[in-house]
This record gives structure tokens, sequence and C-alpha cells, in this order.
């Protein structure tokens, strides 16, 4: 696991955005999972900034989402695809048929997930998949104790999760769904590059076990470790608790230029 420290999220939504860039100039075609949330948006905002001057055409770009609510009406503005729409696909010029996600009001929601992991492999598999962190350690909503192996499927959010989450639905819990469809830790690994963001000292404990600990289905993220291609990017206060913060640090700051991420 490749693990980078930045001084703040800003560095580290232009240092993700570059790796995203860099990989559509490779790849102009490229199919990029994209996370919900606070966290991420340093990294939209600067890609969004690189199409707009003209550093990357992202014209041929395809987005896919890793999570979505169960049972909101299609078109609600806070379920995820509106709100990857709004925040992704629309900055960077791209057309709605350039986003794939799971149908998250359909009547057959099991039907659905199964739906969604052949969608993401016929169209040949995710290229990038951007992820977040929980202070517990779950990545997309694969909450403490799932399967290393898990593949896209529905999830209860626990009751903490719908408190944190109403702040969206007008601080009202009971518009909160008590379900989602999440893709699965297995379903994430098959992506070829995972880059995962965390800012703030309220992660770092979830930090140093996602990348120091040992893998285990206690903490999601741990399953990182397991990938061939896995970039933790980190702002000092996430950073805080890793004992191998500066052997980190020199690795990155040794590291040739031209790998990138």
């Amino acid at each position: 696991m490749e693990v980078v420290i930045v001084p703040d999220a800003k560095a580290g939504g232009e240092l993700i955005a570059e790796a995203m860039a860099a990989l559509v100039r490779r790849k102009p075609d490229a199919l990029l999972g994209v996370a919900t949330g606070s966290t991420p948006l340093p990294i939209y905002e600067a890609l969004t900034a690189k199409v707009r001057e003209g550093e990357v055409d992202a014209s041929r770009a395809r987005i896919c989402q890793l999570d979505e609510y169960v049972g909101l009406p299609a078109g609600h503005p806070e379920s995820y695809r509106s709100v990857v729409l709004r925040e992704v696909v629309e900055p960077l010029g791209l057309s709605e048929s350039a986003f794939m996600g799971p149908d998250g009001s359909a009547e057959d929601v099991q039907g659905a997930c199964e739906a969604y992991d052949r969608a993401l492999a016929e169209a040949g598999g995710v290229d990038l998949q951007l992820l977040g962190i929980g202070t517990d350690g779950h990545i997309g909503f694969n909450e403490p104790c799932s399967s290393l192996a898990s593949r896209t499927r529905i999830k209860t959010l626990t009751e903490q999760t719908r408190v944190d989450n109403a702040r969206f639905f007008e601080g009202d819990i009971e518009q909160v769904p008590h379900h989602v469809i999440t893709q699965g830790i297995g379903t994430i690994l098959e992506a070829r590059h995972l880059v995962l963001l965390a800012t703030g000292e309220g992660k770092a404990d979830a930090v140093a076990a996602t990348v120091e600990g040992p893998v285990a289905s206690v903490v999601p993220a741990s399953a990182l470790q397991l990938h061939p291609h896995a970039t933790v990017v980190v702002d000092e206060a996430a950073a805080s608790k890793l004992k191998l913060a500066e052997y980190f640090r020199h690795t990155y700051a040794n590291k040739p230029a031209w790998q990138g991420l």
C-alpha cells in the first residue's frame, strides 16, 4: 500500500485530481469510480479546473458510483445519483449517459445489486475508484465485520449514520432511508487502482488501523492491503497516528516523478 502524506485537504485533492487526469490522458474512456460526501469535493473541484483550463479532455470519460440510497424516488436531490450528477458529471461537462450506478428505486433491490455488478464488469471494470473512510474503518457502506469477499448488496444503515446524514434531509431523520445499495469489498477490490483520501484528526485511528494493522473484517478498509495498486492520501492530522509516518514521507519524496500515483 502506498501512503502519501500531504499538508491539507486541498493539496490531497490536487494530487489525486492530477492522477485522474493522467489516467484520462492515457485512457480517454476511463471508468472513474466516485464517492460522495465532503471529503472528495477538493478532488472534483481540482479536476473540473483542469478540464476548464484545457489541461485534460475528459469528454469521453465515464463515471460510476460507489453506493446509493434505497427507496428514494428518481430525481430526489439527495439520492447519490443526483449528488454525483451535480458535483461531478455536470461540472466536468459530461452527459448523463456517461454515468452509471445501481437502481435504488428498483422493486427487486437484490436484482439491481447483481445487475450493477454485471454492468461494471461489462463496462470493462473500474479503472480508478475513489474511497473515503469512516471513523470505524468502513468504506462505502461496508460496516465493520463485512465480508472481505462481499459483492454489491443491500445494507441497513446504522442509527448513527442516519443521524449523521439527517443534515442533508433538512435535519429530519425520518426522511433518511434505512437501507442503501453499496459495492461490496470484493467488488471494490476489482478496480485497477484504489485511491483513499482521509483528512482530519478524527480519521487518524482508522487510517492507522487500515495501513499498519492486520487485515481484518472489523476494519473493512484494511482490505486495501490486499490490492496490488492502492494509494492512501492523508493530511497531517489524519496521519498523526501512523508509526511509519516519516518512512512514508521519505518514500514519496524520493519517488520518481514519472511514476505519479
